[in-house]
């Protein structure tokens, strides 16, 4: 029972895959959470700055597939 109680329960993936780059921070004030919102590391980094906080690329991302245009006969 005790080893139950001490086990967490999974979560959910935090990572919206329509986006390269995510935003990990850390600590007390601002919470541990993961924001996958960002296009760039730069623009990523830049947000970041004086947070406790990294950037790093979201392993869950899923570009949108390019469909070639088809020509017309």
């Amino acid at each position: 029972m005790a080893a139950f109680l001490a086990t967490r329960p999974a979560s959910a993936q935090m990572s919206d895959p329509r986006y390269p780059v995510c935003m990990r921070t850390y600590g007390v004030q601002v919470g541990d959470r993961m924001d996958c919102v960002f296009m760039s590391l730069d623009q990523c980094q830049a947000s970041a700055l004086g947070l406790p906080a990294t950037c790093l690329l979201n392993p869950y991302f899923a570009p949108r597939s390019v469909r070639p245009h088809r020509v017309e006969r």
